[in-house]
């Protein structure tokens, strides 16, 4: 009889094992986030979560298990890192490209790919043209689809001003268009003394500036180039065709050059959230050349064509992704989602799916794939 008990005790637990299982992985499903699989005991967990996340089909997302991460360097955690998941893991090693992260169908179309993928390294400006200023104003020129005008990279060489020289003077300043093509680059003459030329990182000596162009004149010629024919008005609303500024810190760029450009207008490769740590804080261009486009830049002196070069390679690469998805159907037929949760009531969240949910979610950013 004892036995008998004890096998009817052991099999009420199994069933009982197999019941809170089951309860556990329902509730899993109905309480996980569609985007980064993060689970929840409660639904207004989960809600708060989507929330403030702010999930989209723009986010770099793994190709094995389609998890939805915030940066690059996440993804790179998830499929190479230390606690990477195993068959993602495995997949991405034979199948994977570890600059831009896509995978392909067999290891044959990841060689192939890898070709085009990783690049060379630009060749520093040198010669006669790195001594003299340049000047060419482009054509005013739309892109074949006719809604955006070409982009344009630039970069600053800063001396050091004021008594102690820690003040960043505009030196010299160069710009490059999507092709790689140089069409402005010149040495400034600086508003205030030099008290450090930093010659070990810019290269740059007095004789450099003897026949340097004004600062003033040099700021005039760039938003000549940057506003392409287009009025100050149309400029500040949409754009228009005044040209897109990409750039690596751009602001500290403007600001030695003591001007500006609208906020919409700017892509700056240290502060676009993709490219950024998991803490979002931003790498140097060295180490996104590094890791998003293949190739090591001279560290020796700092070289503006160059770093405008990789800035450029690296808002076109990124530029080009393609994420289509249903979400975006959703959201173009239905008008109240196009505003997010905001127009939503708290009812009409509460009976969406996890995976209504995640259509519902906005970037919190534009992604450059919309230019």
């Amino acid at each position: 009889m004892s036995l008998l008990g004890s096998c009817f005790v052991d099999l009420k637990c199994c069933d009982y094992d197999q019941m809170a299982n089951s309860t556990f992985n329902q509730i899993s499903e109905e309480h996980r986030c569609a985007a980064c699989f993060k689970q929840y005991k409660k639904r207004e967990h989960l809600i708060e979560h989507m929330k403030i996340s702010y999930h989209s089909a723009h986010q770099p997302k793994c190709g094995v298990c389609q998890k939805h991460c915030k940066s690059f360097e996440s993804l790179k955690e998830h499929t190479t890192g230390a606690l990477s998941k195993r068959n993602c893991s495995e997949v991405f090693s034979e199948r994977g490209c570890d600059l831009c992260m896509r995978i392909f169908e067999s290891s044959v179309f990841l060689i192939e790919h890898e070709q085009v993928c990783r690049l060379r390294a630009p060749t520093p400006l040198q010669g006669p043209s790195a001594e003299s200023q340049i000047y060419d104003p482009p054509l005013i020129i739309e892109n074949e689809r006719g809604s955006r005008p070409e982009a344009v990279a630039i970069d600053c060489a800063m001396a050091g001003g004021g008594s102690d020289g820690t003040l960043d003077v505009c030196v010299r300043v160069c710009l490059v268009n999507e092709g790689e093509k140089l069409i402005f680059h010149a040495y400034v003459l600086p508003q205030i003394p030099i008290t450090n030329y930093r010659y070990e990182v810019t290269g740059i000596t007095e004789d450099h500036l003897k026949d340097a162009m004004p600062l003033e004149e040099v700021r005039d010629k760039i938003l000549h180039i940057l506003h392409n024919g287009e009025s100050i008005g149309i400029l500040r609303l949409s754009g228009g065709k005044a040209r897109v500024l990409v750039g690596h810190e751009l602001e500290r760029d403007l600001y030695c050059l003591s001007t500006h450009y609208p906020d919409h207008l700017l892509r700056d490769t240290a502060k676009y959230p993709p490219l950024m740590k998991t803490n979002l804080v931003s790498h140097s261009l060295k180490y996104l050349a590094n890791t998003y486009l293949g190739y090591h830049m001279q560290s020796e002196m700092h070289d503006p064509y160059q770093n405008c070069v990789s800035a450029m390679r690296l808002y076109t690469r990124l530029r080009s992704q393609k994420h289509q998805t249903k979400a975006n159907e959703l959201l173009a037929t239905c008008r109240k989602l196009t505003k997010g949760y905001d127009s939503l009531t708290y009812k009409e969240i509460e009976g969406m799916s996890s995976n209504e949910l995640f259509d519902v979610s906005k970037s919190n950013y534009k992604c450059w794939c919309l230019d």
